[in-house]
C-alpha cells in the first residue's frame, strides 16, 4: 500500500491524505453522538430508584398471593 502511495504525484498523495483524515474525522464525530445519545438515553436510568421499585413490585406479589 506505502509503495503505490508513493508510486502517486505528490499532488495526489496529498489529497488522498486529506480525503481520508476527513474520512476519520466525520466517523469520530458520528461515534461521538452515538455515545452522547446512549448516554442521555440512560440519564432517567437510576439504580436506587429502580431497586427500590423493584422490592415494591415484589412485596406487591407476595401481600397478593
Amino acid at each position: 500500500m506505502v509503495e503505490y502511495l508513493e508510486s502517486l504525484p505528490v499532488k495526489t498523495q496529498f489529497i488522498v491524505l486529506a480525503i481520508g483524515i476527513a474520512l476519520l474525522f466525520l466517523l469520530v464525530r458520528w461515534n461521538t453522538k452515538r455515545n452522547r445519545n446512549k448516554r442521555l438515553n440512560r440519564s432517567g436510568r437510576n439504580f436506587g430508584s429502580r431497586l427500590k421499585q423493584r422490592r415494591e413490585e415484589r412485596e406487591q406479589e407476595e401481600d397478593e398471593s
